[in-house]
């Protein structure tokens, strides 16, 4: 949207004030007696108090009224939005589902918070361990009504139609090819302009950062300059008939009416943020000799678990490249992993399986269930001329990979009738190609 604009950086300390109140930062301290043009201070903290400095988050927001002031809290609906993940029984099977069933505005207007389906996930929102793995379909802006999650971070990847997001922080607009991070307990509202749809990775108990280079060295990769953070931006709006705040709290959907709106923060600083990415700046880098390196080279962001070197969740990116690699097999090669892998497709034709994996559609490779290339993948190139060729031309797929072994929702498995439960046929035709004759050359 014209006009928006950002502050560079991943995990940066921001300062922003509206440009309609010169000065509402106050200076010098957090929490004056009283703040310039008789704000109200409040502190959102991302991470316990005594957090080392480098994990330490937390952001000051200056606000017309504080947050504080709503009515009670009540359980709503939470519709296809679960963290229940004993609702069937385990399925070890390859899973893909064909695309996402967006509703039409004609029949029915959803907006972001009525169209969350959980697919899958595992672990739990109250010992803040654990993630999900939900679709959003929606064609209705939310109006007068904003989304808070207290159960963790929302990494947010739009596939059809962009969203523009107003946060506490200010504005930012995500189109498809970008991705956003709405960190725990921040609230926001979504606008959609058409028919839309999009992935979410949810992480209980942990932040997103990127990830460590070790030998790649200083660069490469998603680098921090390449993030953007909104500016603030407030609006002084009073709702008679109440303004709805949608709390997720331990699994569950609650919501509370006040007579304003939530985005009235005038001024900020902090380091606990909103942000989005262009998966376009991602740095590629690849095999330039032989063999298919690990998908871990192109991993974007990682919420890391207790367990070094071992993620709740990484968010990994496929993206277009180069293909030079000698005597060798260049597309993803057969795999057993200690690792669940959910896959989804925003635009164009995925490499190891380029029928019936569709834009917004997805798969799921459980943990230790075989995946790879499909028949026609692996006979074509089995036999190609190796020569340098430009790999996911127009293509943009990528993973949330995680060490919990997720569990399928009934709305996964059943409710969404988008199941693909002949996938497992495109591995059927696979045929020994076995000589016992063989002799090297």
């Amino acid at each position: 949207m014209a006009g928006l604009k950002y502050m560079s950086g991943f995990g940066n300390e921001f300062a922003s004030e509206d440009s309609r109140c010169p000065g509402s930062l106050p200076e010098g301290q957090n929490n004056p007696q009283v703040c310039p043009y008789g704000l109200y201070a409040e502190q959102l903290s991302g991470s316990a108090f005594t957090c080392p400095r480098s994990t330490n988050k937390r952001s000051w927001l200056y606000r017309i009224l504080p947050s504080v002031r709503h009515k009670p809290f009540s359980p709503m609906s939470c519709g296809d939005l679960t963290e229940s993940w004993n609702e069937v029984e385990p399925d070890p099977n390859q899973l893909r589902w064909k695309p996402f069933n967006i509703p039409k505005s004609s029949e029915k207007k959803v907006d972001f918070i009525l169209g969350l389906h959980t697919v899958c996930g595992a672990g739990d929102s109250k010992s803040r361990n654990g993630i999900a793995i939900h679709m959003y379909t929606c064609n209705t802006s939310m109006i007068d009504k904003c989304f808070q999650n207290a159960d963790g971070d929302l990494l947010i990847v739009p596939q059809q139609g962009e969203i523009l997001i107003t946060t506490e922080f200010g504005k930012m607009m995500v189109e498809p090819n970008e991705i956003c991070v709405i960190q725990q307990g921040m609230r926001f509202s979504v606008d959609v302009f058409r028919e839309t749809r999009g992935y979410i990775l949810e992480v209980f108990g942990a932040h997103f950062e990127l990830p460590d280079l070790g030998p790649i060295g200083a660069n490469g990769l998603a680098n921090p300059r390449d993030f953007q953070t909104p500016v603030a931006w407030y609006e002084d709006h009073t709702v008679a008939i109440g303004y709805t705040i949608v709390n997720k709290y331990q699994g569950k959907l609650f919501s509370c009416q006040q007579d304003f709106s939530p985005f009235n923060v005038v001024a900020w600083h902090g380091n606990y943020t909103p942000y989005k990415y262009n998966l376009e700046n991602f740095m590629v880098i690849n095999c330039v000799a032989f063999d298919h390196a690990d998908p871990s080279i192109f991993t974007v962001l990682t919420a890391k678990s207790t367990r070094p070197g071992v993620a709740i969740a990484d968010f990994v990116i496929f993206p277009p490249r180069w293909g030079v690699a000698n005597h060798t097999f260049r597309p993803p090669y057969y795999h057993r992993n200690c690792m669940s892998e959910f896959m989804g497709l925003i635009k164009g034709h995925y490499e190891a399986k380029e029928e019936g994996f569709q834009p917004g559609g997805a798969s799921l490779h459980s943990i230790m269930t075989p995946h790879g290339p499909d028949v026609d993948c692996f006979e074509k190139n089995s036999t190609a001329v190796l020569k340098p060729e430009r790999v996911a031309s127009g293509t943009m797929a990528f993973m949330f990979e995680s060490s919990f072994s997720m569990a399928v929702t009934k709305w996964g498995l059943d409710t969404c009738h988008r199941l693909d439960k002949s996938y497992y046929k495109c591995w059927e035709a696979l045929k020994s190609h076995f000589n016992p004759n063989w002799k090297p050359n």
